[in-house]
């Protein structure tokens, strides 16, 4: 089992930053690829950003190419999605989530999950 707890949402206006944490706690970490997926009220949820295992392989949605950054901390547990010139559009809950060794794009390729922090950006 791997346990998985988001922090850093909140409210914040368009253009400014806020830097997401996904701190794990269970199996050796530094085995899993992370993904940061999203969920709008009344929409699907949806990849966001991806990292493998060591860190060197990472995948952005369109939509936040060149402005946001995963990263991870194998030392530390942790991945952290870094979310800069932030825009309503980006509004929902954010979600990371795990699987061994590669990432994958789409949702159900991910075995673990936390429970979501929430980011809105107000225009």
């Amino acid at each position: 089992q791997v346990q998985l707890v988001e922090s850093g949402g909140g409210l914040v206006q368009a253009g400014d930053s806020l830097r997401l944490s996904c701190t794990a706690s269970g199996r050796t970490f530094s085995n899993y690829a992370v993904g940061w997926f999203r969920q709008a009220p009344g929409k699907e949820r949806e990849i966001v950003a991806a990292i493998n295992w060591s860190g060197i392989y990472t995948y952005y949605a369109d939509s936040v190419k060149g402005r946001f950054t995963i990263s991870r901390d194998n030392a530390k547990n942790t991945v952290f999605l870094q979310m800069n010139n932030l825009k309503p559009e980006d509004t929902a809950v954010y979600y990371c989530a795990s699987r061994l060794m590669s990432y994958r794009d789409y949702a159900t390729a991910y075995d673990y999950w936390g429970q979501g922090t929430q980011v809105a950006v107000s225009s």
